[in-house]
């Protein structure tokens, strides 16, 4: 029976998703170009001999467009002969990529293939694909919706709210990450998975400094006076402070069979075990994780005590302390290099940028069992397991 391994993982160093950023000033499509040519180099691998490229970008307009994977693909110098898609499953694209991806290779449709993400918020801001004044949802779902849905950090309040996660919790988990992120990087841990870029080597919005007294100085990100109406229970704690940033960057990982691998004389990594997609209410939005990881526990037929190491996106501080309160998860176990809030979060890279400090993490902390997951706007959540091999 085949299988699916992860032989090779990199990704840019995260810059800051504004015009002053550090990588602002690189192409989008040179942004995925480089993970790209620095995944073939790392591996030895002989480009021509990848099926597909399956890219995640979410706002795929302007210079993000015209199947962004495609022109990586081109510009990283790979043979016009290798092709390349690009998905959209919001902040998991690039997480659904692999996927894709891995589903390709256990089917026999793919030797070879690569997951991959790129977003770069500096250039293309979010929402730029939804012009002004534009209905992205149409009529159906105003009529199921009628009271409206709401933009993401009021959904991040309304878990906040229902969970009754408070504002010193959320802020001293932010606090967490940016140590743990830092402490990674002036350990090295990070060398293996980033590939420095035009003079970039570090992410940049890691604040070794942070501390819950700074962060309790930051007003409410999100507060809105018709949707306090709506919504009295929201006590408006989610700032910018405890959620994660806007960011650019890219990640690729390559996939193969151990087969394969073994032909190529390339060194697994992981072992992609399982996977699940879910749905869930589109108003809270941000929960599927909850329900994404007790699915993809059962059809890895493992409980939560078998994980050794989690991947929980942190979009926001109240999504992943919900699903903690929900799973009963060791927060010792996720996130240990730090997660999205000190790291960043370019949308579409961010899945891949996940998998690729998730199976760097596990040869180092020698973890068996892995579990990655990712909550997504309009109600989906992503989910996987890996395994080392």
């Amino acid at each position: 029976m085949r299988d699916a391994v992860i032989v090779e993982a990199v990704r840019t160093p995260i810059g800051k998703g504004k015009p002053n950023g550090a990588l602002a000033h690189v192409h989008p499509v040179e942004l995925l170009a480089h993970t790209l040519r620095t995944l073939v180099e790392r591996s030895g691998v002989d480009p021509a001999l990848i099926d597909d490229v399956i890219g995640g970008t979410v706002d795929q307009v302007g210079e993000q467009a015209m199947n962004t994977t495609r022109y990586a693909v081109l510009s990283a110098g790979f043979p016009e002969s290798v092709p390349a898609t690009t998905v959209d499953r919001q902040c998991g694209s690039s997480q659904q990529a692999v996927h894709f991806a891995a589903q390709g290779v256990l089917s026999g449709a793919y030797d070879l293939v690569v997951a991959c993400g790129v977003e770069s918020m500096s250039r293309v801001p979010m929402w730029s694909n939804v012009p002004a004044g534009a209905d992205p949802f149409g009529p159906g779902v105003a009529e199921r919706y009628p009271e409206g849905l709401v933009p993401q950090g009021i959904s991040a309040e309304l878990i906040a709210a229902k969970w009754s996660i408070g504002r010193e919790q959320m802020d001293a988990f932010a606090v967490s990450s940016h140590r743990k992120a830092a402490e990674a990087w002036d350990s090295g841990l990070f060398d293996a998975e980033v590939a420095p870029l035009e003079g970039v080597a570090r992410d940049e919005c890691v604040r070794p400094g942070s501390t819950t007294e700074i962060l309790a100085g930051l007003k409410p990100a999100y507060h809105d006076p018709v949707l306090a109406e709506r919504f009295p229970q929201i006590e408006w704690n989610v700032t910018a402070g405890n959620a994660s940033p806007i960011n650019d960057g890219a990640s690729a990982v390559l996939i193969t069979s151990s087969e394969t691998a073994a032909r190529l004389g390339l060194r697994p990594l992981a072992r992609l075990h399982s996977f699940a997609v879910t749905g869930s209410d589109p108003l809270l939005m941000l929960t599927g994780v909850i329900p994404a990881t007790e699915k993809v526990l059962r059809r890895a037929s493992l409980t939560l005590d078998d994980i050794d190491l989690f991947e929980v996106n942190e979009a926001f501080s109240s999504v992943v302390l919900a699903w903690r309160q929900e799973t009963g998860a060791d927060l010792a176990r996720v996130n240990v290099h730090g997660g999205a809030i000190a790291l960043g979060h370019p949308l579409g890279a961010s899945g891949t940028r996940l998998t690729t400090t998730l199976v760097h993490a596990m040869r180092e902390q020698n973890a068996r069992y892995a579990l990655q997951t990712m909550c997504e706007a309009g109600g989906l959540a992503n989910a996987m397991v890996l395994e080392r091999v």
